[in-house]
Order: C-alpha cells, then sequence, then structure tokens
C-alpha cells in the first residue's frame, strides 16, 4: 500500500470553495430566510403574498407550497427548504406552512450549539432521539381515534383546515365538495383503501357565477364538443365505448412514395382508405354504442358513417380523461376496433349532455351508478379567485383522504406543539450528557408555531405563551391559540383539530431536513462565470485554441 501513489485533488481556479462552520451558519441563515417568507401566511390571520410569474401572471395566495413554488433562490440549502415544502404538499396535501417554519426554526436553535465548538453529529443525535419521542408521544399520549360514522365530526376537522384559507368564508360548501369527492374515488380492496384524487377526482374551474354554484358532479365533465353538428348532444342510458386509436385511415410505412401508373390508381387508392374506415365504423356499430370517446382524430368520412347510424363521437380526449370515464362508465378503453366486445362497453352513465357555458361546450357524462371517480366544477369570478379556491379544495381534500386512511386527530392552534414540549421537556430532566443542552433546544423550537399564531393576530406574545406554558404544565393538553382573537382557548371547545398524519410528517419533515443541512460542511461549486474584475488568467476562446 506504501508504494501506491495517493490520489490528488485538484481545484480548477473557477471552483468556488466553502467549508467548515462558516457554511454551516450559511445554511442556517439561507433555513431561517425562507421560513421568515411564510411565517406571515401561518393561521387564521394569515397574510396573502402576491407572486408574480416572469410571463406577467399574477397568483394571489397564501398557501406556502404555492408561494415557495415561484420563488427564485440560489442558495442550495434555500432550495432543500423549498424541496421539503413540496414533499409535504405531495405526502398529506397539508401543512406546508408550518413545515417550513419550524425546519427555519430547529436549524436557527442549532446556531448557539455550532458557537460553542460542540460538533454538529452530538446536534444531530440529540435531534433524532427527540424526532423519535416527538413520534412516539403524538402516537400513544396524544392523538384521538375519530368514528368515521360520525359525520360531524370528520366535517369539523376538514372545517379546521380551511379555517385558515381564502375559502374559509364558504368553508360549509367546500367540506361539502371534498367530502363527497372523496368517497366518490374511496376504494377498499381485501382490506386495503385507496383513495386517489390526483388521478380520479378532477377539478374543472369554469369563470362566471357564483362560487356557492360550486358542485361535485356525479359523473366527468370534458371541455368538449361532439365531431359533428348534427350527431345527438342529449341521450339518456348511453352505451359508451372508449378508444385509444384514431377512426382515420393509417397509412402504411412504404406509402410515403406511391407510383401511380393508371389514372384508376388513385380512385383504387381513394377506394381502398373508404372501405378501411367503412370496416372501423361497421366493427364499431355492430354494438350498438350511443357514444364513441376517442384519444385520437375521426375523419370526416368516419363521421359520416357514425351520423348515419346515429352514433355521438366525441375525438381527442386526454388520456387521464379517458381513465376517469373508464372508472365511472364501466366501459374498457380498446386499441383496436376488430378487438371490440359487449363487455367493453360501458353502461352504467345515466346522461350524456352537451351544454353551452359562457362561450365554450361542455360534455358531461352524469347520473352514474357506483362512479369511483368524479368531476369538481367550480365557478367564481374570475381565474385568479378560482385557482386559489382550487389550491384550498385541494387541501380540504388531501385532510378528508388522510381522515379516512388513518383515522387519528390532534389538536390544532399550536396546542399539540406545546403538549409535545412540555412532554420532551419533562423527559429531558433524567437525561445526562452534552445531548440534553439540543435536546432541549428542539423544545424551544417547537414554540415557534404557537408563537407565530400569536405574532400573526397581534396578541402580545409573550404573556399568551407564559400562560399557555402553565396551562400545559396543569396538564390541560388540547389548550391552544384562538387564531382568530390570539387568546388561550381550549380546542375541543372550538373544534380545530389536524389529522394525524399531517402532523407526524411535519415533524419528520422538518427535523430530518434540518439534520441533513447540519451535516454539511463543504460546498464546491464549479461555476463557469468569472467576474470581470479577477487578476487571474483570460479564458483561452476557441479561436485562439485552434491557433
Amino acid at each position: 500500500m506504501y508504494g501506491q501513489q495517493q490520489p490528488i485533488i485538484v481545484l480548477n481556479q473557477n471552483v468556488k470553495r466553502e467549508q467548515g462552520k462558516k457554511v454551516q451558519l450559511e445554511n442556517i441563515n439561507a433555513g431561517k430566510r425562507i421560513a421568515e417568507v411564510v411565517r406571515t401566511c401561518l393561521g387564521p390571520r394569515a397574510m396573502l403574498k402576491m407572486l408574480m410569474d416572469p410571463m406577467g401572471g399574477i397568483c394571489l395566495t397564501n398557501d406556502g407550497n404555492a408561494i415557495l413554488r415561484e420563488i427564485t433562490v440560489q442558495h442550495p440549502a434555500a432550495k432543500s427548504l423549498i424541496e421539503i415544502a413540496r414533499t409535504q404538499d405531495e405526502e398529506v396535501g397539508d401543512g406546508t406552512t408550518s413545515v417550513i417554519v419550524l425546519a427555519g426554526e430547529t436549524l436557527h436553535v442549532a446556531q448557539p450549539f455550532l458557537g460553542q465548538q460542540m460538533h454538529p453529529t452530538m446536534i444531530i443525535k440529540a435531534y433524532r432521539q427527540a424526532l423519535e419521542d416527538m413520534i412516539n408521544i403524538l402516537q400513544d399520549e396524544i392523538a384521538i381515534s375519530i368514528d368515521l360514522n360520525n359525520n360531524d365530526q370528520v366535517k369539523e376537522v376538514i372545517k379546521a383546515c380551511i379555517g385558515t384559507k381564502f375559502m374559509s368564508q364558504w368553508s360549509d360548501l367546500a367540506v361539502e365538495i371534498s367530502q363527497a369527492a372523496v368517497k366518490t374515488v374511496f376504494i377498499e380492496e381485501n382490506g386495503r383503501k385507496e383513495i386517489d384524487i390526483k388521478r380520479y377526482a378532477k377539478v374543472e374551474k369554469i369563470p362566471g357565477g357564483r362560487i356557492e354554484d360550486s358542485y361535485v358532479l356525479n359523473g366527468i365533465m370534458l371541455n368538449k364538443d361532439v365531431t359533428h353538428q348534427k350527431m345527438k348532444r342529449k341521450i339518456e342510458n348511453p352505451r359508451i365505448i372508449l378508444l385509444d386509436c384514431s377512426l382515420e385511415y393509417k397509412k402504411g410505412e412504404s406509402m410515403t412514395n406511391v407510383e401511380l401508373m393508371k389514372e384508376e390508381d388513385f380512385t383504387k387508392m381513394l377506394q381502398q382508405e373508404e372501405e378501411f374506415v367503412q370496416k372501423m365504423c361497421e366493427d364499431l356499430i355492430r354494438l350498438k354504442p350511443d357514444v364513441i370517446f376517442t384519444e385520437k382524430g375521426v375523419s370526416d368520412l368516419a363521421q359520416h358513417f357514425l351520423v348515419k347510424a346515429g352514433i355521438a363521437a366525441v375525438r381527442r380526449v386526454k388520456k387521464s380523461d379517458n381513465n376517469r370515464i373508464s372508472r365511472a362508465t364501466g366501459a374498457t378503453i380498446v386499441s383496436r376496433t376488430d378487438e371490440l366486445r359487449e363487455e367493453d362497453v360501458g353502461t352504467q352513465c345515466g346522461l350524456f349532455e352537451v351544454k353551452k357555458i359562457g362561450d365554450e361546450y361542455f360534455c358531461f357524462v352524469s347520473e352514474c351508478k357506483d362512479p369511483k371517480a368524479c368531476t369538481i366544477i367550480l365557478r367564481g369570478a374570475s381565474r385568479d379567485i378560482l385557482k386559489e379556491v382550487e389550491r384550498n379544495l385541494q387541501d380540504a381534500m388531501c385532510v378528508a383522504r388522510n381522515i379516512y386512511l388513518e383515522p387519528k386527530i390532534v389538536g390544532g392552534g399550536g396546542a399539540v406543539e406545546m403538549a409535545v414540549s412540555y412532554a420532551l421537556t419533562e423527559k429531558s430532566k433524567s437525561m445526562t450528557g452534552v445531548e440534553q443542552w439540543p435536546y432541549r433546544a428542539v423544545v424551544q423550537a417547537l414554540e415557534v408555531i404557537p408563537r407565530t399564531l400569536a405574532q400573526n393576530c397581534g396578541a402580545n406574545v409573550i404573556r399568551v405563551l407564559t400562560a399557555l406554558r402553565a396551562k400545559h404544565a396543569a396538564g390541560a393538553k388540547t389548550w391552544g391559540i384562538n387564531g382568530e382573537t390570539g387568546e388561550l382557548a381550549d380546542m375541543n371547545t372550538l373544534k380545530i383539530w389536524e389529522p394525524l398524519s399531517v402532523k407526524l410528517q411535519t415533524y419528520k419533515t422538518a427535523i430530518e431536513t434540518a439534520i441533513l443541512l447540519l451535516r454539511i460542511d463543504d460546498i464546491v461549486s464549479g461555476s463557469k462565470k468569472r467576474d470581470k474584475d479577477s487578476s487571474g488568467p483570460a479564458q483561452p476562446t476557441e479561436q485562439s485554441m485552434q491557433e
């Protein structure tokens, strides 16, 4: 081994390198800055942010994930924090603001220990222990099981989630819509529950009308019209066929260059094309369908045959919409017309109708018997309002999904954070060694949620937090902060709840991210751009290299 040459790491002049404590402090500052951006968006008294995209579009929202998605940052640690908001949104659909605020604060409380020359691995060890204890406390001591058959209790949890959003004034409507959508797509097979709201609960926004006019359609709606003006626009109990192929003549690969020797050859080619399309249409007409949806095109000739047979056709349907129609009507998507069978025809739909709303035509497949897929139709004054209503509704549906998958809840309004922090404080009293200090710092970090809620509604933060600590020390685990008034309140009385899965995911994501960023002690970036003032040698141009 001694005779072998050691590898040498060569860093280019252009490579910027920062390491050690400086990097860790910079990562902490980046986390704090990102947390400060969304801190005012927590709670029912949350402020809105106006976001402008490069194309000049405007978005008004207090949704943490939507805000951070539009922000452009250079620092890698800040990018990591923005990524966790996206993870939280994809995993449980709520708590995006909380997770950023908590991650930023968890990083901030580690700063004094780094200043005291404590090694990051000691801080990380304490953080991991604290996270493990948090999860156990939440699951064993604080979480309350709810009865899914108790409709009022489920509604209270969903309503508490919308209470901090723009749509809070229409909370009853939002609760009904989200609950109806989740119940529609809910499937339980062999003891396994599946609620796929992203694929099977589509939100369609139609500007005009009032928000109160929004509803859940017991079926599917598409922004489409029938292909021919003489096709029927209203059919009761239709037989539906779904296709993945075009009703057009397919030219072969060798047909790009065709040599016509006689004038009859061109007529023969046209006849061949007509026979091919007629054969496809005959395969369809044989099953006597009323409506055909295809993901590809429908030629004029095919439209002619279908109109004669009294069949309506809708073309260029998205793959995702076709899957929804398949699930709602019981039809099977077929790739070849000659493979169609009677069992592929969908018969569970009660009404097919094409309506004109505003300037556009919409195709409704409604009154399905057991759809397992639905469309949520949103009405509102403008597209900007509809976008925000859609974001709020997605959060509400995710909360409803979480409850149906895991029917356990915890108190909102910062009550659960104070209860967990009090339990951790008691646990830390029995700890010895250096790790007890970072462990207690996590307790301090948890208090950022009730503190921010109090700040956002203009309360006296120190007085309110001191009173809340005293309440929890006396055993009142369900007491938190009323986000409307800034006063202490029992969350049981106010009926403010959060799903356990959201809270668990918030703690796991926030603390794991803080641990990840504290482990970084070196940032190396090979930047090609150079300062004009740098005294280093000029980069060789392509021309000089050739010379």
